[in-house]
């Protein structure tokens, strides 16, 4: 099923069943794939971004390719063994997705669910 971040509001489970969901995928990874620390750091790029564009559309427009470029580097980070094809392929169609402002703020809010339920399956 393809993810919406597009959409005003986002779905009502976007940040719920379909992060958990996720969340449950990259768990399923052997362990030297998909490390907390590995997604993280993909995590705190979109945050940095997001912050920089905001709301503003205009901003984002002009920093479209900059985050389009994650995907080179989430390939980079398979290629390397560093995540598995489940991560590429769900952060693949979320940069795909993220067509505006309001779509990468919802990968954000997205992705720290995510990342919630991720640390609830693997606490320390």
């Amino acid at each position: 099923m393809p993810i919406n971040l597009a959409a005003i509001p986002p779905d009502a489970e976007l940040f719920n069943a379909d992060a958990e969901r996720h969340a449950g995928l990259f768990d399923q990874a052997p362990r030297h794939l998909n490390k907390s620390t590995q997604i993280r750091r993909f995590y705190d790029e979109l945050v940095g971004w997001q912050e920089r564009i905001g709301d503003d559309e205009q901003k984002f427009k002009e920093q479209e390719a900059f985050i389009k470029m994650l995907n080179a580097k989430v390939a980079y980070a398979k290629g390397r063994g560093l995540v598995d094809d489940k991560f590429e392929s769900w952060f693949r169609e979320c940069i795909r997705s993220t067509t505006s402002a309001v779509a990468l703020k919802h990968f954000r809010l997205h992705f720290e669910a995510v990342l919630g339920f991720l640390k609830a399956l693997r606490p320390s």
